[in-house]
């Protein structure tokens, strides 16, 4: 009815990025559409970047609770590592083959159609993103605060209210500039790596003086029932959360075909052999009763070991965390882009800042409901809360894998793996997937539920198509002024 396309008309509507230094971009290509923007070092720093968030300084307690043991927890930590590795090895073919933004969504999109593609999007909108961002801004709100509250604890309202504000903040960098967006993950990645390598070094120094009582006898209480070490697999695998982000965004990423599976190799070794050192680390200084006892593992090792110094390790978690919730921003939007652009939600999300060039109202969905998570401050339960649904998702994500050889033997694949690390990983995912039933049958409970509640809102929304003409009108007047507010527009195709 009254939707705004003709910005064309106006000259000084037309496309400049306030963030990009490249002009000639610009000159070569004016439609209104996101460019293809991220280099391979972007590309590796926005996977590092979501996924060393918040679980590698949280969730030892998780893991360790679940293990038991020294040796037991080490080994969960590895075998999470090669376990991503294997999924982000299918996803490397998945992401080559089709090109498209959105990741799991558009696979099973393409493999079994818009019904099983909604659900999985209704996932990641209701629980997986917002969730997941509202857990690693609280993180950032706890460590930050840390500093200032040694000997007790902090005030609740003012973590949950500082977290809001850095979900605010970065809401405001994602809508302004792409190139903003990518270099605050850049700087921000960076410095979380170096609050590892701190860590990790001073493990070293700790081994080498001597301080090596728990890997004597690693094994020691190690827990021998399989459902508390499938949790201890959750809170593990959470902490690695983030392998498959670069896949939301693959048509803003340049050279795909090169640069998507580079940048999954370096990120998912590279964070793994940090993931497993730093855990070492933590081992040398701080016990496992304290570790079980406290949610800040890496303060507690600071204060052992650097003095007055103590606080630069909660300022780094800060700023990993902070990257974290960029990270998860930056790709959340483009999903819900995909959704919008595929009649999968309300059609304005798909729609790109005439001046920005950034998905504005994507992203400002995204961090306004994520504040709504906000409300719980329970971030183990979160993360229970959210493993399930997110890698029952996935498993069926790689599952499609095995689907496009039989349906699809000779379309073009880039990169081709071999059979049997799609089918172990679906395995190893039926295993996570059932056994949590019986140990944490609430959690779970919830996830079927939130998966049952898009099934209604599919029939009603998107399968429903003759819909009362006073419906329409609303929606179609509501487009109409969220594109005044924000100067967007539908995205044009790419000039030839």
């Amino acid at each position: 009815m009254a939707e705004l396309k003709d910005y064309k008309k106006v000259d000084e509507a037309r496309p400049v990025d306030q963030g990009s230094d490249n002009s000639s971009d610009a000159k070569e290509d004016d439609t209104i559409n996101l460019k293809p923007k991220i280099s391979l070092l972007n590309g590796i720093t926005v996977i590092v970047g979501s996924i060393v968030g918040s679980g590698i300084f949280v969730s030892p307690r998780g893991v360790l609770a679940g293990c038991g043991s020294v040796g037991l927890s080490l080994i969960v930590w590895l075998l999470c590592g090669l376990y991503s590795m294997i999924g982000a090895y299918c996803y490397a073919e998945l992401g080559t083959m089709i090109t498209k933004s959105g990741a799991d969504y558009a696979y099973l999109y393409e493999a079994f159609g818009p019904f099983v593609a909604f659900l999985r999007l209704w996932i990641e909108c209701m629980i997986v993103r917002p969730c997941s961002q509202a857990i690693v801004a609280l993180t950032f709100a706890y460590y930050v605060i840390e500093p200032l509250f040694p000997t007790c604890d902090q005030p609740d309202i003012a973590v949950r209210l500082l977290a809001a504000v850095c979900i605010l903040v970065l809401t405001f960098v994602n809508c302004a500039s792409v190139k903003w967006a990518t270099r605050v993950q850049d700087v921000f990645t960076y410095a979380k790596m170096l609050a590892l390598a701190l860590i990790i070094i001073t493990g070293f120094v700790q081994l080498g003086r001597g301080e090596f009582e728990y890997f004597v006898e690693p094994f020691v209480n190690t827990e021998t029932n399989i459902g508390k070490i499938s949790v201890a697999f959750y809170q593990g695998l959470f902490a690695y959360n983030g392998w498959n982000y670069l896949n939301y965004v693959i048509e803003e990423l340049k050279d795909p075909y090169k640069n998507l599976p580079k940048a999954i190799w370096i990120s998912i070794v590279t964070v793994t052999v940090v993931y497993v050192l730093a855990n070492v680390a933590y081992f040398t200084t701080v016990t496992p009763p304290e570790i079980l006892g406290g949610a800040a593992v890496a303060v507690m090792f600071s204060q052992r070991l650097y003095g007055i110094m103590w606080w630069i390790m909660p300022v780094f978690v800060s700023l990993s965390t902070f990257g974290g919730v960029n990270g998860i921003l930056f790709t959340s939007a483009r999903l819900f882009f995909v959704g919008g652009r595929e009649g999968h939600m309300p059609k304005v999300l798909s729609y790109v800042s005439v001046k920005r060039l950034t998905p504005m109202p994507a992203v400002l969905f995204m961090g306004l409901f994520s504040l709504v998570y906000l409300v719980s401050s329970d971030m183990e339960a979160l993360i229970n809360y959210v493993s399930f649904v997110n890698w029952l998702a996935i498993g069926l994500s790689v599952a499609t894998l095995l689907y496009f050889r039989k349906t699809r033997p000779n379309a073009n694949r880039p990169i081709k793996v071999a059979l049997v690390w799609p089918i172990i990983y679906c395995l190893v995912t039926i295993m996570l997937v059932v056994i949590p039933f019986t140990t944490i049958p609430t959690e779970t409970g919830i996830g079927c539920a939130i998966i049952a509640t898009g099934i209604p809102v599919y029939v009603v929304f998107i399968y429903w198509t003759s819909k009362p003409k006073d419906f329409n009108r609303f929606i179609e007047s509501a487009s109409a002024a969220v594109q005044k507010l924000l100067m967007v527009m539908p995205e044009e195709r790419k000039s030839i």
